[in-house]
C-alpha cells in the first residue's frame, strides 16, 4: 500500500503572502450631491505586487488613491486597508492608517530650502516624538535615513538642498522619504509624469525592486502604456469613473489597452486633485 504524501501546510506568513493588503468593493464616491467620480471600482493590492493605474485625466484614478487614505468620501462599497475599514475609521485612526501609507507624487513635494537627507527624515515625524519635531531626529532615525539614500542610489546628495538635485534625483529622494516611513503600502500618483522616458524607467525599476524585496504593494498611476506594460505585474484601467479593465499585465497588450481610451470626449467629472 503507498503512503500518501504528506500534506503541507502553509505557514502564517505564507498564507498572508496571497491576502490582499488592500481590498476595495463596489467602490463609489460622489462629492456632495454631485455625480459619481467612481462607480463600481473593485481592485485587490497584495504584498509584493506593482499594479498600474491607467486613465486619462477625470477618470478617477487620483481619487481612487484618495479613497485609500480617507482623502475622497466612500459613498457606498467597502475599502480595507491594512485591516483599516477606511469608511468607518475615527481621526486618529485615520492618522495611524496614513502613516501606514507612503506617498510618492509628480511634483515630488520637497522642501527645497532643507538638505536631502532632512526631507528624508521628515517621513519619520509620524513616529519621531514632540522632540523631533522641532528638528532634533535621533541618530537611529539619521542612520535610516543614510541607510536610504543610500539604497536609492543618492547617499553623496545628503547634505545638498533638494532644490539642487535633478527632477530624477529629487524623486528618489521622495521615495526614501516614503520608505522612511516603513510604509505598509506605497501610493504613486504620475510619479513619472515630469520625467524623462529613461529616467521614468529608472524611477519605475526601483519601485518595482522595492515592492518585491520589501513585500510592499504598489499602487502606480501612469498615463503611457509602455511604462504600464513594462513595470507592473496587474493593470486597472478607469473610464469615466468605471472600470474597463482589469487584468494580469503579461495577459494584456497596448491593443486591449486601447479601451481605457477609446471614444473619449470632454469629461464631465472632474478628477479632484
Amino acid at each position: 500500500m503507498s503512503v500518501p504524501d504528506q500534506l503541507v501546510v502553509p505557514t502564517t506568513a505564507e498564507m498572508r503572502q496571497h491576502l490582499p493588503l488592500v481590498a476595495v468593493r463596489d467602490l463609489r464616491v460622489a462629492y456632495g450631491d454631485g455625480p459619481l467620480v467612481l462607480d463600481g471600482v473593485d481592485i485587490d493590492l497584495r504584498p509584493g505586487e506593482v499594479v498600474a493605474l491607467l486613465g486619462s485625466s477625470g477618470s478617477g484614478k487620483s481619487t481612487l488613491m484618495k479613497s485609500l487614505t480617507g482623502f475622497a468620501p466612500v459613498t457606498s462599497g467597502t475599502v480595507r486597508v491594512a485591516g483599516h475599514d477606511v469608511a468607518n475609521l475615527q481621526r486618529g485612526e485615520l492618522r495611524r492608517l496614513r502613516s501606514d501609507v507612503g506617498q510618492v507624487f509628480q511634483q515630488f513635494n520637497l522642501i527645497g530650502r532643507l538638505s536631502v537627507l532632512t526631507n528624508v527624515l521628515t517621513g519619520a515625524l509620524s513616529d519621531a516624538g514632540p522632540i523631533n519635531l522641532v528638528g532634533g531626529f535621533s541618530s537611529a532615525h539619521r542612520r535610516r535615513a543614510l541607510e536610504l539614500l543610500d539604497r536609492v542610489g543618492i547617499a553623496h546628495k545628503a547634505q545638498d538642498e533638494a532644490r539642487s538635485l535633478s527632477g530624477g534625483q529629487q524623486q528618489r529622494v521622495a521615495i526614501a522619504r516614503a520608505l522612511m516611513q516603513q510604509p505598509k503600502l506605497i501610493l504613486a500618483d504620475e510619479p513619472v509624469a515630469s520625467l524623462d522616458p529613461k529616467l521614468s524607467h529608472t524611477v519605475l525599476d526601483l519601485l518595482q525592486r522595492i515592492a518585491k524585496e520589501d513585500g510592499i504593494p504598489v499602487l502606480v498611476s501612469l498615463h503611457v502604456l509602455p511604462l504600464a506594460l513594462a513595470h507592473s505585474d496587474r493593470i486597472v484601467g478607469l473610464r469615466h469613473g468605471a472600470m474597463v479593465v482589469s487584468g494580469r499585465t503579461a495577459d494584456l497588450d497596448a491593443t486591449a489597452l486601447q479601451a481605457i481610451y477609446e471614444h473619449e470626449e470632454t469629461d464631465d467629472v472632474d478628477d479632484v486633485a
